[in-house]
């Protein structure tokens, strides 16, 4: 089934968000009509609620191949990167958190609150030219410092796209004890995620980046660390984070995952030949386009990603606003900055031309090849008019 769309409308900003399923939705539907229930309550209607959130965490573990003793539910993956990277500190003894300038800014700007207040001292990681943190500098880092870790990288990037090898590192970390903690938003329901194969102490998901529910996450934690609340005011969440429970998302998130895993080859299959199609048009159709990043390389880069970098022209600054009055949705980096006059910290980071226009355009299940042809013909439209100095309006 397929969500509810605007059919005049192409949607090219999945990695922002994606559209709900209509399969989730029809689970959610029951929790808001019939089971009101407070899962904290013992009579029947909060023990109805109650069993739907321990069968939709089982259903989350399984699929990570984990324990449900090591999910927890939260608002969403900035809590669950807050909670991780605060925890660690604060109950872990950590002192040093190892990272990179691209990571999302729930990892990046609340490690450097912490190295701000003097709780920890701040490694930011070097890159490759193509965006990749250099992790034979990892290891000669790790080897020299003496005192508890936290290593934070990314799996795939949510602006250029470029994909880690959790693995490896994962066994960096280990060779040095130290802990690792990954933002896995834009990998989870799009990866298979094998939690008894990899090293890692703390993983994150969000609903809403594989067609679930806004407002809803979860943070996986390795049975190995033990950590403190990071909201309190209840026992709920096994005594891990205060406040009633987002049944609703809660139920949305699992049956999301379990759809996301049932069809996830075949999606990926398909979203990478829409990718693949994408950049040999631009290739072919607009002179001088180039990518950001390693996301035109699809062995390690998100496949459901691509960073386009233009041309420099008068109206690269309007660019995202060109292609909404020809009714195509797409970004200009990550969403949570979107209306900041700031630029990209990731583009800035990579050192990509400040001159040249960088559209974020990702793809999800409902996207087709007709939808990006009409996106290739509307950005030749534009680019072809840098020449003749004129704009011809795509409407």
């Amino acid at each position: 089934m397929t969500p509810v769309n605007q059919p005049d409308r192409i949607y090219l900003d999945n990695a922002a968000t994606t559209p709900l399923d209509e399969q989730v939705l029809e689970t959610m539907l029951p929790f808001m009509r019939h089971h009101f229930g407070n899962p904290s309550s013992i009579h029947t209607h909060g023990r109805q609620v109650r069993s739907a959130i321990e069968k939709a965490r089982k259903t989350v573990a399984d699929l990570l191949n984990t324990s449900p003793a090591e999910i927890f539910f939260t608002s969403g993956g900035t809590e669950a990167d807050n909670t991780a990277i605060c925890g660690s500190v604060k109950c872990l003894g950590v002192k040093h958190i190892v990272t990179t300038a691209l990571e999302h800014h729930a990892v990046l700007h609340t490690a450097e609150m912490m190295a701000k207040h003097g709780d920890v001292q701040l490694h930011i990681l070097p890159l490759d030219p193509h965006g990749f943190p250099i992790l034979e500098e990892l290891e000669k880092l790790l080897s020299t410092l003496n005192e508890p870790v936290l290593v934070s990288l990314m799996h795939g990037n949510n602006e250029i796209g470029n994909l880690n090898n959790l693995g490896h590192i994962g066994e960096i970390c280990a060779a040095h004890k130290a802990f690792f903690h990954s933002d896995t938003v834009q990998t989870v329901g799009h990866y298979p995620h094998n939690l008894q194969q990899i090293n890692l102490d703390f993983m994150v998901g969000a609903a809403h980046k594989f067609h679930g529910p806004k407002g809803v996450g979860f943070l996986h934690v390795n049975h190995r660390v033990k950590i403190d609340p990071f909201i309190q005011g209840g026992a709920q969440e096994r005594n891990m984070r205060g406040g009633t429970e987002n049944v609703i998302g809660i139920i949305g998130l699992a049956k999301a995952l379990e759809i996301a895993y049932q069809g996830m080859e075949d999606h990926r299959s398909h979203i990478e030949n829409l990718k693949q199609h994408f950049i040999q048009k631009l290739k072919s159709r607009i002179s001088g386009v180039s990518f950001n990043g390693g996301c035109d390389r699809l062995e390690n880069s998100l496949y459901t990603v691509l960073n386009v970098s233009l041309p420099t022209s008068d109206f690269n600054d309007m660019l995202l606003f060109k292609l909404d009055i020809a009714r195509i949705s797409a970004s200009g980096g990550s969403a949570c900055s979107s209306g900041s006059q700031v630029g990209s910290h990731v583009l800035k980071a990579i050192q990509a031309d400040p001159n040249r226009g960088a559209v974020r355009f990702s793809f999800s299940k409902y996207n087709t090849l007709a939808e990006i042809d009409t996106v290739v013909d509307v950005l030749e439209g534009l680019y072809a008019t840098i020449a003749t100095g004129s704009y011809i309006a795509t409407s």
